[in-house]
């Protein structure tokens, strides 16, 4: 939630988060959720590389030590359904911008899940346990930056946060260009 630089807001003071810090760009609403659909459902991913350039603003203000910069990967079906990973195709331009490594393959999904749209906070966190595997080879004892589009209750995030510090990684951390917005049942009020 939106709070004070170098704070944890009280909503991850009281959830059992792994993942080291999480932090989102803006509100998902508006421009940047147009943005954020079109790039998703209208295939306009030339509109990946903008919504990076708001990545690059949020790293130099975190002033986070990063070796390696992981997307959020999609699962078999929905790769399949939308021909790419938006996640990835924002990650990519990103890392090339902050000159950190990239490695698209240093986490994968392997079960796949339902949609989170409708899903509350310990639903959500179930939906994604076990969901992802991380390659100890790519990721042990590196701090790993995890980026994806749209976050709401930062289950997905930690649920690769999870698989990643399994397989070795020392610290991971979260970056998403967007944080929905929801209630305090932890129902999304705004993503589709």
């Amino acid at each position: 939630m939106p709070i004070a630089k170098n704070a944890v807001c009280s909503y991850c003071q009281d959830r059992p988060y792994v993942i080291d810090g999480l932090r989102a760009y803006t509100i998902y609403a508006g421009s940047i959720r147009n943005a954020i659909h079109r790039l998703k459902y209208q295939r306009d991913i030339a509109l990946a590389e903008t919504l990076s350039c708001f990545l690059v603003e949020l790293y130099h203000e975190t002033k986070w030590e990063i070796d390696l910069i992981v997307p959020v990967p999609l699962g078999v079906v929905r790769r399949r359904e939308r021909g790419y990973n938006q996640a990835a195709l924002i990650a990519f331009p990103f890392s090339l911008a902050v000159q950190i490594p990239y490695c698209g393959r240093a986490i994968q999904r392997v079960r796949e899940t339902s949609s989170q749209v409708d899903l509350g906070f310990l639903q959500r966190l179930e939906n994604v346990k076990g969901a992802f595997w991380a390659d100890p080879r790519k990721v042990a004892g590196k701090v790993v930056l995890v980026v994806d589009d749209v976050t709401t209750t930062g289950a997905t995030l930690n649920s690769c946060a999870d698989a990643l510090k399994n397989a070795g990684a020392k610290t991971v951390y979260g970056f998403v260009v967007a944080r929905t917005i929801f209630s305090e049942g932890g129902r999304n009020d705004s993503a589709s």
